[in-house]
């Protein structure tokens, strides 16, 4: 299935946008499903509007990978193609955890993430290092 991370830095390219997810307790970045015949781009705007009611912009692909599977606790198996977007938010608001799948949504200096699982890492660095191409795993 597809999926999105949409990684957001705020204006001044300081901080990192991460919400801490109600199922694992874990600091991400904003991530979601896309529809079907939604642009990835979209997809990554209206999952962080969804989630943690900040209005960004996409701005463009980061990274390309297929993840492991998973299996959900009610049985259901799936595998994501994910596409990693990075995005920046249009003004300085404050994050909140908007639609139950969050606990927590808040702004973290670049220098100082949440602890994050190295896919989160990894991407979060291509961020920072700011090439023009977009990685794909190999």
């Amino acid at each position: 299935m597809p999926g999105v991370t949409a990684l957001v830095l705020d204006r001044s390219r300081t901080r990192l946008l991460a919400v801490r997810r109600t199922d694992t307790g874990a600091w991400t970045p904003v991530t979601g499903i896309i529809d079907p015949g939604e642009e990835p781009a979209r997809a990554a705007v209206r999952e962080v509007a969804e989630e943690a009611g900040i209005a960004c912009t996409a701005l463009r692909l980061l990274d390309v990978r297929a993840l492991p599977p998973t299996t959900y606790p009610n049985g259901d198996h799936a595998q994501f193609l994910d596409l990693c977007v990075l995005c920046e938010a249009e003004d300085d608001a404050a994050p909140f955890p908007a639609d139950g799948e969050n606990t927590e949504a808040r702004w973290f200096p670049l220098g100082a993430p949440p602890p994050m699982n190295a896919r989160f890492v990894e991407q979060l660095e291509l961020a920072i290092t700011d090439r023009p191409e977009t990685r794909l795993a190999r």
